[in-house]
């Protein structure tokens, strides 16, 4: 009756007939109670996993090695973004035989294997940046540049948010909004593992690309562009004279 008291409350009656109790008794079984006990758990897990696999989103660090050289290599990898709103982009940061890459993967076609194609990334309200990334040889929904992946990782270290479109050779735009918070650490460790020391450059104004510089001169008129190159010819030239004197 102990049992029946604390499992099965919903028949205890001790008013009610005897055969009400052996009722009781039967769904007292550990068959009734593993069944109850499974149902618990299950409620438990649908409560607490998607807050658990949302947690997990986040930036984070990997080691892994390559399958044909064996060589250990490293990678800050970054969150998805949210699902219907946005295509699937993720974004990497990959130290490889001591040389930084910047890499996005992405679930749909950009381009055949080796192919460069348009990319651009804006961090909160700043100007966009326009650049060229190259499929991997072995993939066409992979790419990644060399050349400018250390402008890309100074510039995540400046905001709040990421903004990447990706244009491929279809001529459809893949796109995506990516947070930035967490990113720090596991960026700054492979940029580490690669020999690179970089500053918090929260306060910090990046570098300014040639990519910048195109997409800038761009918007002036002819003759404004003619005044800006001239500019720079003799800033270069007299740089040049400089480093013959010091020479």
């Amino acid at each position: 009756m102990k049992l029946h008291r604390n499992f099965c409350i919903d028949y205890m009656d001790v008013d009610k007939r005897r055969e009400q109790a052996a009722v009781a008794l039967v769904d007292c079984t550990p068959s009734a109670l593993f069944n109850k006990t499974a149902q618990l758990l299950l409620l438990t897990l649908l409560i607490f996993c998607p807050i658990n696999v949302f947690a997990a989103n986040t930036w984070s660090y990997h080691q892994e090695k390559d399958r044909l050289s064996n060589e250990t290599y490293s990678f800050a990898q970054s969150p998805l973004p949210p699902r219907g709103l946005y295509d699937y982009l993720r974004l990497e940061i990959i130290c490889k035989e001591n040389t930084l890459q910047v890499a996005i993967d992405a679930n749909s076609l950009i381009a055949s294997q080796g192919r460069t194609f348009g990319f651009e990334y804006q961090i909160d309200n700043k100007p966009a940046v326009t650049l060229q990334m190259t499929t991997f040889k072995d993939s066409k929904r992979r790419g990644y540049t060399e050349e400018y992946a250390q402008r890309i990782v100074n510039d995540l270290l400046t905001g709040k948010s990421l903004f990447i479109r990706v244009n491929t050779m279809i001529r459809k735009v893949l796109s995506a909004t990516i947070l930035l918070e967490g990113a720090a650490e596991p960026v700054k460790q492979v940029a580490s593992d690669c020999g690179l020391s970089l500053a918090d450059n929260a306060t910090t104004e990046s570098a300014y690309s040639l990519a910048e510089f195109e997409q800038e001169l761009s918007k002036l008129t002819p003759e404004q562009q003619r005044q800006v190159l001239s500019k720079i010819k003799t800033i270069i030239i007299e740089t040049q004279k400089a480093l013959l004197i010091e020479k």
